[in-house]
């Protein structure tokens, strides 16, 4: 019979209680002062993730001063990075106030904001049983820090459990350098190491230590939230984690040169049309590290160059597909981001060198050997973010008739002297304007319409406020394609009666003169 996840920690405790015991003392170099490298995998794509790269530079030892940089910012928007320093906990994380924040006390609140760096630097940055919650944000980097012991029962509880959590129409997340750690499974208290869910796209987790908890992390909360993908996870440690390592519902997700050590229950499960794309893996001393486990709703992989050492693998069953003993692919999956594959036989000293806090920031150099990286170059901080490249709008004016003239319009809550219908009446000098930072507007019509591209027209004197969007199909509420800033869009033709343009980060006063549809 398996034994409880906290006994099975007692060997490495007492390991650690040795070390204190002699005086061992484990160094932790200085991070460098500004995010070394560059995002990869996923989060390169949707238009990339910067951060805070271009803005200020603020330094924090405590929760509440995190807070306050985020809320002292001009606007939601405005790119900065945070630099960490020491512990951050409960007692020094409160709640604070402003137009370009919204936090909580008792949790690291990154919600409805964009362009933020949270890197630790100097003698280390550790979240000691507090959360890092992202929601309803975007491009968000996090970097060198550990996070620890987060419950979501017992006192004190953070983030519903999670070390690092996403919900809620998150967009280009970076976690880099991390070291997230429970000290037991669901019946201690904890919950999952690194969760996303409710349309969640375009994250990375790279070189991050993820161990001794029950639940690594999933990518959608249940077998019918599928609106979460485009997940890549690349040179992490996963060691003794009972299962989700992670747990895939509907998606992509791409898992490349991982180690993992003692998976307990289950690893990879890819379940409700899931498809993972999985190479040069080394996978030890594990039970059934890639299938579909405890549903019958099949998910999918495709395997290459993975090494299997001591693993063992269970029965089919009507809830259980493992892939083993000997793995196939049964999809295909394209990549659309450059990456080198290390060979999965070096994957265990490569990860070991270079996986989680306090490494240096060191990367595989692509043939093994760990490096240290370029500090990413900083933009004009008057541009800080870059020209997105997926989609690429198209400069030229569409041809063919204006749809939206004449159409119906409605969307959310709009600013005093606003109105929806200015948006398709072809007149420049008349705008909708949302409340707040963000907000949506829509064009309607009585049957459905095919639409192919649309032109977002910012009003006179408010050109280039528009940062973040996304356009959604009003009838099914799919995401038909996301970027940033106005201009010429081109979508999947689609044929509906509602096209929505949700603005989801600005600069000052979005004013949108003319939202147009056209067929092609």
């Amino acid at each position: 019979m398996r034994r409880p996840l906290a006994l099975r920690l007692n060997a490495a405790l007492a390991t650690l209680a040795v070390a204190a015991a002699t005086g061992v003392v484990m160094s932790m170099p200085e991070a460098a002062a500004a995010v070394a490298g560059g995002a990869t995998g996923y989060a390169t794509q949707n238009g990339g993730t910067t951060g805070g790269s271009g803005g200020q530079t603020v330094r924090a030892t405590t929760g509440t001063a995190i807070h306050a940089a985020l809320c002292g910012r001009a606007s939601s928007s405005t790119p900065i990075t945070i630099e960490v320093e020491g512990t951050i906990n409960h007692g020094n994380t409160t709640k604070v106030s402003g137009d370009s924040c919204n936090t909580a006390a008792g949790v690291i609140e990154l919600k409805q904001i964009s362009n933020v760096t949270i890197v630790g630097v100097g003698s280390g940055a550790v979240f000691d049983q507090l959360g890092i919650h992202i929601r309803q944000s975007s491009n968000i980097i996090i970097q060198n820090v550990t996070v620890k012991n987060v419950k979501k029962s017992g006192s004190p509880t953070s983030n519903g459990g999670d070390a690092i959590g996403m919900e809620s129409d998150v967009r280009n997340v970076w976690v880099d350098h991390t070291t997230l750690e429970a000290s037991g499974g669901e019946s201690e208290g904890y919950d999952g190491l690194f969760d996303m869910k409710d349309n969640t796209q375009y994250v990375t987790l790279s070189y991050s230590t993820l161990r001794n908890s029950g639940r690594g992390g999933l990518v959608g909360s249940s077998e019918t939230e599928l609106s979460n993908g485009y997940i890549t996870y690349h040179h992490n440690l996963y060691e003794n984690i009972d299962s989700r390592a992670p747990l895939l519902r509907g998606g992509i997700a791409h898992i490349y040169n991982n180690y993992y050590v003692k998976l307990n229950e289950s690893g990879i499960n890819s379940r409700a049309g899931a498809r993972a794309k999985v190479d040069n893996n080394y996978f030890k001393d594990s039970k059934d590290v890639l299938g579909t486990f405890y549903t019958d709703a099949a998910g999918y992989w495709q395997v290459s160059g993975n090494t299997f050492d001591n693993v063992t693998w269970s029965a089919p069953g009507s809830e259980n597909n493992p892939a083993g003993p000997d793995p196939k692919s049964n999809t295909t999956v394209s990549i659309p981001y450059a990456y080198t594959l290390d060979s999965a036989s070096c994957v265990p000293a490569i990860v070991g060198a270079t996986a989680g806090a306090g490494k240096g920031l060191k990367v595989s150099d692509g043939s093994c050997s760990p490096t240290t990286p370029t500090p990413t170059p900083t933009p004009d901080p008057t541009d800080p973010t870059p020209d997105p490249t997926d989609p690429t709008p198209d400069p030229t004016q569409p041809s063919g008739t204006n749809l939206s003239l004449g159409a119906g319009a409605d969307g959310s809550s709009k600013a005093s002297g606003s109105s929806y219908g200015n948006v398709r009446d072809g007149d420049m000098s008349t705008f909708w304007s949302p409340a707040g930072s963000t907000g949506s507007v829509s064009v309607k019509w009585g049957t459905a319409t095919s639409v192919a591209k649309i032109n977002v027209r910012e009003a006179s004197g408010s050109t280039g406020s528009i940062g973040s969007w996304r356009v959604v199909n009003g009838d099914t509420g799919a995401v038909l394609t996301s970027g940033s800033g106005a201009g010429v869009i081109t979508v999947p033709q689609t044929s509906l009666k509602k096209i929505t343009f949700e603005i989801t980060g600005s600069t000052g006063t979005p004013k949108v003169a003319e939202f147009e549809t056209y067929a092609g």
